[in-house]
């Protein structure tokens, strides 16, 4: 095997354009990222995953779908998964049944997601919720800039405002229980996992969509919180995706374009072997490295080259999709000229990723035991 596909595309509506086709079948495609807009209800869903799957049976189809705020599909039966803040609001009434109410919320949750065809969820958050609690350290690299600004990403945001009710506390031990928990029940379901946003998003005020969020702490302090979840929980998680955080102490890089972070720290030091998911390219956390404005296509050849398998490139595809033919273009021009390596170690770890053995049908589903005790243990 030498071919490796690492890019995540998009799609613009309900149903596959030839233009899709096409670029579904480019080999360095090696998935597809759907939204609420991809989404009319489960025939429809079902219908467009089995159209990608005949395209190529080895693309990784795959969605934000989380709970609470971040839930692509919420319609037609689905279920409306809880925010994770409410399970560790659980926790602190009664800890055994707050990991009984994750591992069922992963279930149902994955197992939901099968049953249309989809693949993978981006899911769970490990960031930690900080709330109010700090100062003038977390800003933004346009605040940093303005001497006496605190840096935000959303006119009154508060501290961890894109991350919010999004993690299930403060506490990385009660995190790393409950998520633990929570990928139990993916993993019954035939769904791997996604810990995001290494090493912590959940310190910055600003919203890397819109901002470049800065984090002044040392690296003890956040290997001693923030990312204590993803060494405590390296044999259960299957995939990493960084923040688009830049940690000043640590690298001048955000972290998903820092060889520092993802190959010393994450995988050295932190003992973590599965795959690595860039952020969406398209954010603005990406678009600025090294103090340089930089393409889709250069922004994605540092993410491979600091040590991503795959990487995202979202909501582009709408109109003509110019960005993502440049993309896909610009990186197999890229390839030959020697400026990102195509590794087998990558690739294999984006297989490992696809489901192992076949989803239950919506309606076999609806009367499974398994299934109907886990709705009945969701809060």
């Amino acid at each position: 095997m030498t071919q490796h596909a690492p890019l995540i595309i998009d799609i613009a509506g309900l149903s596959l354009s030839k233009a899709d086709r096409r670029r579904l079948k480019h080999p360095l495609t090696g998935g597809i990222i759907l939204f609420g807009r991809n989404w009319k209800d489960r025939q429809q869903l079902g219908k467009l995953c089995a159209d990608i799957k005949s395209v190529r049976q080895d693309l990784l189809i795959c969605v934000d779908h989380e709970g609470g705020r971040v839930q692509r599909f919420r319609t037609d039966s689905l279920t409306h998964l809880p925010p994770m803040r409410a399970l560790g609001a659980q926790w602190q009434r009664d800890q055994l049944a707050a990991t009984n109410a994750a591992t069922a919320c992963g279930y149902v949750l994955g197992a939901e997601l099968r049953a249309c065809g989809v693949d993978f969820s981006f899911t769970p958050v490990l960031d930690l919720d900080h709330q109010e609690e700090a100062p003038t350290q977390a800003g933004s690299l346009a605040a940093s800039r303005k001497a006496g600004m605190a840096g935000r990403g959303r006119s009154g945001a508060s501290l961890s405002s894109i991350i919010g009710d999004r993690a299930f506390g403060r506490d990385p031990r009660v995190v790393s229980l409950l998520a633990k928990s929570l990928m139990h029940g993916l993993l019954q379901s035939g769904m791997r996992n996604c810990g995001k946003h290494f090493p912590g998003h959940g310190f910055v005020r600003a919203d890397s969509h819109i901002d470049i969020p800065v984090d002044t702490r040392s690296l003890k302090a956040i290997l001693s919180d923030d990312a204590a979840p993803y060494e405590w929980l390296n044999t259960t998680l299957t995939s990493v995706m960084p923040a688009h955080v830049i940690y000043t102490k640590v690298d001048t890089r955000p972290a998903g374009f820092s060889s520092k972070w993802l190959n010393f720290i994450l995988r050295s030091q932190l003992g973590f072997g599965g795959a690595i998911f860039s952020d969406d390219l398209s954010m603005a956390g990406a678009r600025l490295i090294d103090g340089v404005e930089v393409s889709y296509t250069e922004a994605a050849v540092a993410a491979l080259n600091a040590g991503c398998d795959m990487v995202l490139l979202c909501n582009q595809s709408e109109g003509e999709g110019k960005p993502v033919d440049e993309l896909l273009d610009g990186m197999a021009e890229m390839l030959l000229k020697g400026q990102w390596e195509a590794l087998e170690a990558s690739e294999l770890r984006r297989l490992a990723l696809l489901p192992q053995q076949p989803a239950l049908e919506w309606d076999e589903l609806m009367v499974e035991p398994a299934y109907m005790h886990a709705l009945g243990l969701i809060a």
